[in-house]
């Protein structure tokens, strides 16, 4: 049994997140960043959340091909 997700499951992850980056991509681009600090710490914690799954996805993607 492989340890951690399969193959597919590490495509679907990395697909999600880079929609969801581009989706928070286009809430700053089309709202702009507030000087509200809620909008900037949902914005910052869905970033950083979507960020870090893509490049995990991506270098497990990468490092067991």
């Amino acid at each position: 049994m492989p340890d951690g997700p399969s193959r597919g499951e590490l495509v679907f992850r990395l697909a999600f997140s880079l929609g969801g980056l581009a989706l928070v991509a286009a809430v700053v681009a089309v709202r702009g960043v507030a000087n509200s600090a809620a909008l900037v710490e949902v914005i910052g914690i869905a970033g950083v959340f979507f960020g870090a799954t893509a490049l995990w996805s991506a270098w497990r993607l990468w490092t067991h091909r």
